[in-house]
């Protein structure tokens, strides 16, 4: 199996087996290197001390061995799970999908396999949610856009990822769910959806492509074509520089006339305003039925906690 299909393969696992926090963490990393020790497949049975009540090794000192050689030196976690009677049943899940992995491509790369769990860690520590500032002081949009800054801030301090567009995603996701009702739309991990080549837009609604992107360059203008000539109609929502990168690029293609483009911050604050009617209070209980729509997506197809919306207290 390739490193990228097995990357694939683990991070599917950690949202399917909701492998998140300290205890999921410490036992995948524990069980990983029991691995490296003594070959696959893994008995789950001989992983668990002589009592049966608790995971063989799983503490403090082996996981932050582990850790330590990874250059990782914060303390994961005091316990790491070695207490929780739910460990056993999160280590019988990893042997699983581990021994599944090993009869589908043997040897596995085990190295690869510890990098991906010291990854997530490292989301771990950097995973504070996302907070939302509420005041009636504040418009809509600046709650929204400023849930959005903590995004685009976060991503500039780790290279390389995409919290900006991911938060954009979901909370589309999340509009839609509000709006529809749940099912109607399918949610997708960001990831995936960005290496989907084969679906019409990270949302397809009625007759509507709907695409979600804080930077809607010419590939994204060659997919809204796509959806044209297949009797769809396109929507970008994206941030207020995108929409004019977007119309500019619309022009470009010939779609200027063919393509709707919505800025994110005021498609959704529009919304919450009309399903409030215009009710301060109405308008608050909006707000969090949309966070929580959203957090449900997050925990269902993402596998780092820290995407996640609470409210702070005080204003933002």
């Amino acid at each position: 199996m390739k490193s990228p299909q097995m990357q694939d393969a683990l991070r599917r696992f950690a949202i399917s087996a909701q492998f998140r926090g300290k205890g999921p963490l410490s036992v995948a990393l524990v069980i990983t290197d029991q691995a490296k020790l003594l070959g696959l497949p893994l008995d789950p049975d001989a992983l668990l001390t002589q009592g049966g009540g608790q995971v063989l090794e799983l503490g403090k000192a082996r996981v932050q061995s582990i850790l330590a050689r990874n250059g990782e030196t914060r303390v994961l976690s005091e316990e790491a799970g070695r207490t929780s009677r739910g460990s056993i049943a999160k280590m019988r899940a990893y042997v699983a999908f581990l021994n599944q992995m090993h009869q589908l491509s043997s040897p596995l790369d085990l190295a690869l396999v510890e990098a991906f769990w010291v990854e997530q860690v490292r989301d771990f520590f950097r995973g504070k949610p996302f907070a939302l500032a509420f005041d009636e002081s504040s418009s809509l949009r600046s709650v929204v856009a400023k849930l959005l800054d903590q995004a685009l801030k976060r991503q500039k301090e780790s290279p390389g990822t995409t919290f900006m567009g991911t938060m954009m995603q979901h909370l589309v996701g999340a509009k839609l769910e509000v709006l529809l009702g749940p099912g109607v739309a399918t949610h997708e991990s960001a990831s995936a959806s960005d290496e989907s080549t084969q679906r019409s837009g990270d949302f397809e609604v009625g007759d509507v492509a709907i695409h979600v992107t804080a930077n809607p360059g010419e590939a994204l203008m060659r997919k809204c074509r796509s959806n044209l000539e297949r009797g769809l109609k396109p929507l970008i929502v994206t941030t207020r520089r995108g929409a004019a990168l977007a119309d500019l690029n619309a022009e470009q293609f010939g779609l200027g006339a063919q393509l709707d483009v919505f800025e994110i911050e005021q498609w959704l604050a529009s919304n919450v305003m009309e399903w409030s009617e215009f009710g301060a209070r109405s308008r608050r209980l909006q707000v969090s039925e949309l966070v929580m729509a959203y957090n449900k997506i997050v925990d269902k197809v993402e596998s780092d906690p820290s995407l996640r919306i609470e409210p702070s207290s005080g204003r933002g």
